[in-house]
């Protein structure tokens, strides 16, 4: 498993401490030093059968900035993997990649579902 996430960001630490906890391995990867590319945010997306939308941190303080509410709506596909792949502070996370899904956020219900 890849397991996407900033170190800063408590959500990301509760989801690596449960991870943990349940004895899963997994690859751990800072989404601020080697954020995702365009190619492998739309593997991801197709993967995980979410909306786009469902990659972006809406609640994160760039993606307000950026008033990408207002902006997103506007933009094809194409160009939001391209802002995605821009900035890892954009991206929803913790992001977690398994060999059958594709997880964004942490819900520890639905991850111990999944897992």
């Amino acid at each position: 498993m890849l397991f996407v996430a900033y170190p800063k960001c408590s959500t990301c630490q509760k989801a690596r401490k449960w991870l943990t906890e349940h004895n899963l391995e997994f690859e751990d990867r800072d989404i601020k030093e080697q954020n995702p590319t365009a190619d492998e945010l739309k593997k991801w997306h197709m993967q995980s059968g979410l909306p786009l939308k469902r990659f972006f941190n809406t609640s994160g303080m760039l993606y307000r900035e950026m008033n990408l509410k207002e902006k997103l709506p506007g933009m094809s596909e194409s160009e939001q993997f391209d802002l995605l792949a821009s900035d890892g502070m954009l991206v929803k996370r913790p992001i977690l990649v398994t060999d059958k899904t594709v997880l964004t956020g942490f819900k520890e219900k639905e991850w111990e579902c999944l897992l």
